[in-house]
């Protein structure tokens, strides 16, 4: 976390980008805005949108923040990673003629 909280220059923000990655984290079913928002106990949606939309914060550092932190951690000579970013596809519901 401290790696890259250093790339928050504002508190608030610094605050909402740790409660978003540990939502995340967590065990919560859905990771939209409101249940992100909710896991981090905020009662509206603000701010967490606030820092999706107007925080200012290089995405790109932040992303390869959290690159070298996978490899130091969970990296191994040979290792592969596959990030399956898609959720389970419904079955298609039968068409009623």
């Amino acid at each position: 976390m401290a790696r890259r909280e250093g790339r928050f220059s504002r508190v608030g923000p610094r605050a909402g980008a740790r409660a978003h990655l540990l939502g995340l984290l967590s065990c919560a079913e859905r990771k939209d805005c409101r249940q992100l928002a909710e896991q981090a106990g905020h009662a509206r949606l603000g701010p967490m949108q606030g820092l999706l939309r107007q925080a200012r914060w290089d995405a790109d550092a932040v992303r390869d923040d959290i690159h070298a932190y996978a490899v130091e951690h969970l990296g191994a000579q040979g290792a592969v990673l596959i990030a399956d970013e898609c959720a389970a596809i419904p079955e298609p519901a039968p068409k009623v003629l």
